[in-house]
């Protein structure tokens, strides 16, 4: 939910800054007044919280928190702890008084602060009411955040990182007593995988060397590995948060295997598991891959 009032940088580049703004012809002196802003239905505070799977171990950020209603609902209803930023000083006063409403004012805050100068690090969860083009601002920003945490929008995509969930929904009261319908997407922030990873397997009594060349764009991935003189693609190539799993068939030892991957990515390592099926092999294995420089 956004209602904020922008600096002047801004004015130029974002018709509503992070709100949504009634009205599209902004005056010469709109930097001056305060930004109308069209609250998130709490029926879509719900389902943003429910997507993001909050709990009492997440800490949330809301990016132009409006009256802090997402915060507020996040701290009441599922325990977690985080703050709302907005620029609109009354909105930050309303917020506190929400807050201390609802019995959660010492597990949340409010910020007059410019979103772009936030440091989101600390964010398990990071909720937003963003225009396109403020989010596609904002993007390389939230790719650098810690592989695994959630981000959801109301209303508004981020292009070409297409959303690992969507839900579009009826709303009662969109725009005060008025129905309409809300989209709701949802993203896990991804580990950097793409570049040469190499590991080495046991099969059958003998050493087997592996190199994968991953590639990929967002949490989309794909890749080939290349096991002696044989090359093959990656089979249900999944990546979601720093968690990556994905198949493979190919003959070792002179018989087809089929291998099952499934790890963890820590920079330049993947731990985890592989499991094997074929007539003459069968079970599972731990497995390590390290990628080479970059």
């Amino acid at each position: 939910m956004f209602g904020f009032r922008l600096p002047h940088r801004y004015w130029g580049r974002i018709a509503l800054g992070a709100a949504v703004v009634l009205g599209t012809a902004l005056g010469a002196n709109a930097a001056e007044s305060s930004v109308p802003y069209v609250p998130t239905p709490q029926e879509v505070v719900e389902r943003m919280l429910e997507m993001a799977k909050v709990g009492p171990h997440d800490y949330l950020i809301d990016l132009g928190s409006g009256d802090g209603r997402i915060v507020v609902t996040a701290a009441k209803k599922r325990g977690a702890r985080g703050f709302g930023v907005d620029l609109n000083p009354v909105r930050i006063k309303e917020s506190i008084e929400n807050a201390a409403k609802a019995g959660v004012s010492d597990r949340v805050a409010f910020h007059q602060r410019d979103l772009f100068e936030t440091d989101l690090s600390d964010a398990t969860v990071i909720t937003m009411y963003l225009l396109p083009r403020v989010n596609i601002e904002l993007r390389p920003k939230l790719l650098e955040l810690k592989p695994g945490t959630r981000l959801v929008s109301h209303d508004f995509d981020m292009n070409d990182w297409k959303p690992d969930a969507y839900v579009d929904m009826a709303v009662k009261e969109k725009y005060g007593s008025a129905p309409g319908s809300s989209s709701v997407y949802f993203w896990v922030v991804p580990a950097r995988v793409a570049g040469a990873w190499q590991w080495q397997l046991t099969v059958g009594g003998k050493p087997q060397a592996y190199e994968l060349a991953l590639e990929q764009k967002y949490q989309m991935i794909s890749g080939i590995v290349r096991v002696g003189s044989r090359s093959v693609k990656l089979e249900n190539a999944k990546l979601s948060g720093d968690r990556i799993s994905f198949a493979i068939s190919v003959e070792v030892n002179g018989s087809p295997l089929k291998h099952e991957f499934s790890g963890r990515v820590a920079g330049n390592a993947i731990d985890g598991a592989v499991f094997l099926a074929g007539s003459r092999t069968q079970g599972q294995l731990e497995w390590s891959a390290t990628r080479g420089a970059q």
